[in-house]
């Protein structure tokens, strides 16, 4: 079967979603019995987002391979079996990169080299490419970042549209749009996405489907104009209302509408009639919780929404497979350091990974609190090194222990630069990146959540933990459970006599789904609930 490709703009406003609506298709389509992959194109110059601040970008995402890529990625994780890999992600800087090293090379034999057609050629070299990351691939869903209109995302708009030129037949877009409700009017506004589709249409893209982001359910009135004023079918005038419970609902509410059959008619695709029982059960054990279970972030980025998305979803994953609701408090750590005492109230801590020195002190204090009150504490990267150095500090007799990303001169380095950062230059794209093997001591609580002796884990980080200290460190307790395979690198750390106590080098939130829930992240809850319950009315 000819690969199809399905390409989605945003129109109106930025953070309407498009990764998440993208990432349900994909899991509709898959329940059709489709093969498909996923591409996120963006518009930035930046080559990929591993220099950028989670403030301004969020997360960043890292696949198997290595690649530091777009947040979205991770929705497609979640929602989907689509392959994942350098070739799912694309940056404008990337593109320019690419085009400008063939001139220097000399690939364009003299030519001229201009946006239209040695940029737009690079974008849909780009597309094809992610169609051939497996054998089969039924269906390419290509993620325009942006909004239309910007004048940074008209290469890719263009490429798409040269693409659907070249490929006829073989392609549907779909245009996600914003349909303000003005409340002092009383009234719903279509007109901005009547102009977003006429924008479109200028560059010679004509939507197919129009997915309607809005805060209420739109009259038959409203899906009426939109139909006759954006030129699509009435029935292709999609709904996507503020889910008031769980993103996991949008997959459910599209399938109402009928859009997986929409596409695969419009597409001419193979289709029969699908069920989604694993997902509503999801939506229903997150309505009627068995109780409540509350669980403290202390990070430098708690207050921006998608800094830690994937640490945020793997933990509401392994409160879904225990039955419980999640309540998250952030604290910022840099603030916790002033006042111990506001880390009270909570069943457990999870300290993210992070880079440089703000809230250090806030950090160490926070996993000082968890050991010696003996409350479930879970520690990711720097969340690892933070329990070490603690440890250090305060149980193996290191008073002045460190990491040398801290204080490089520090007289008892417990984290150092990793042998191989040693002489890197360069920021982008250089630390130990995508999948590693980490062998794993038996009788450990790691062993006991897994359930085997090696694994898989993705890693992004320069520090690691310092081996001249195993020795003193393992006569105190803390206790080396995880290591890379072949290798010393301490992969996983726990505290001895604590009831769950663990830290991880690599980053196990990248592979957590709603319906497959990540070892550690379901075991760090039930140790929350135990808690809860031993303590409970003290």
């Amino acid at each position: 079967m000819q690969t199809k490709y399905l390409f989605v703009t945003g129109g109106v406003c930025s953070s309407l979603g498009k990764g998440l609506t993208s990432a349900s298709i994909g899991l509709l389509l898959e329940k059709k019995g489709l093969k498909i992959a996923l591409l996120k194109l963006d518009p930035y110059l930046n080559v990929d987002p591993g220099t950028m601040s989670p403030f301004q970008h969020g997360e960043v995402y890292v696949t198997d391979d290595g690649a530091e890529t777009d947040l979205d990625l991770g929705h497609y994780f979640r929602y989907t079996d689509s392959p994942l890999s350098k070739a799912s992600n694309a940056t404008s800087g990337q593109i320019y990169n690419t085009v400008i090293k063939k001139e220097r090379h000399g690939d364009y034999l003299g030519k001229t080299v201009q946006v239209i057609p040695h940029i737009t050629d690079e974008i849909k070299l780009r597309i094809v490419n992610c169609a051939k990351q497996a054998e089969h691939i039924d269906v390419v869903i290509v993620e325009i970042g942006g909004t239309v209109g910007d004048i940074e995302s008209l290469p890719f708009l263009e490429a798409i549209r040269q693409f659907r030129y070249e490929h006829t037949g073989d392609c549907l877009n779909i245009h996600l749009t914003y349909v303000p409700y003005i409340k002092a009017a009383g009234e719903v506004k279509t007109k901005p996405s009547q102009h977003s589709v006429q924008v479109l249409r200028e560059i010679g893209i004509f939507p197919d489907i129009i997915i309607c982001r809005c805060e209420k359910s739109l009259s038959d009135e409203v899906k009426d104009k939109l139909s006759l004023y954006c030129n699509v079918p009435r029935k292709a005038v999609i709904e996507e209302v503020d889910v008031d419970l769980t993103i996991y609902e949008v997959p459910i509410k599209l399938h109402e509408q009928d859009i997986d059959e929409m596409i695969c008619q419009m597409l001419h695709l193979p289709s029969h009639p699908i069920e989604l029982k694993e997902w509503e059960h999801i939506v229903e054990t997150i309505r009627n919780p068995k109780g409540t279970i509350t669980v403290g972030i202390v990070g430098k980025y708690v207050q921006h929404q998608d800094a830690y998305k994937s640490v945020f979803e793997a933990l509401q994953h392994g409160a879904i497979a225990a039955g419980y609701k999640l309540e998250i408090k952030r604290f910022e750590a840099d603030k916790v350091d002033q006042n111990i005492e506001t880390l009270q109230g909570c069943d457990g801590y999870l300290i993210p990974g992070g880079f440089g020195e703000r809230g250090w002190m806030g950090k160490i204090m926070a996993a000082k609190f968890c050991r010696e009150n003996k409350i479930p504490y879970f520690g990711i990267c720097l969340g690892m090194q933070v329990m070490a150095v603690e440890f250090a500090r305060h149980a193996a007799g290191f008073e002045d222990a460190n990491s040398t990303e801290i204080d490089p001169y520090t007289k008892n380095p417990v984290i150092s630069l990793l042998s191989e950062q040693r002489d890197v230059q360069e920021m982008g794209g250089t630390m130990r990146l995508g999948n590693y093997p980490c062998q794993i001591k038996e009788g450990s609580k790691a062993h006991s959540a897994y359930g085997k002796n090696l694994i898989n884990e993705r890693h992004r980080h320069r520090y690691e933990f310092n081996n001249k200290y195993q020795g003193a460190m393992e006569q105190a307790g803390f206790i080396f459970s995880g290591t890379l395979e072949s290798g010393t690198l301490c992969e996983i750390a726990e505290i001895q006599g604590h009831p769950w106590m663990v830290g991880v080098q690599f980053h196990p939130e990248f592979k957590s789904k709603p319906t497959d829930p990540h070892p550690l992240f379901r075991e760090f809850i039930k140790a929350m609930i135990d808690h809860k319950k031993k303590h409970k009315g003290k």
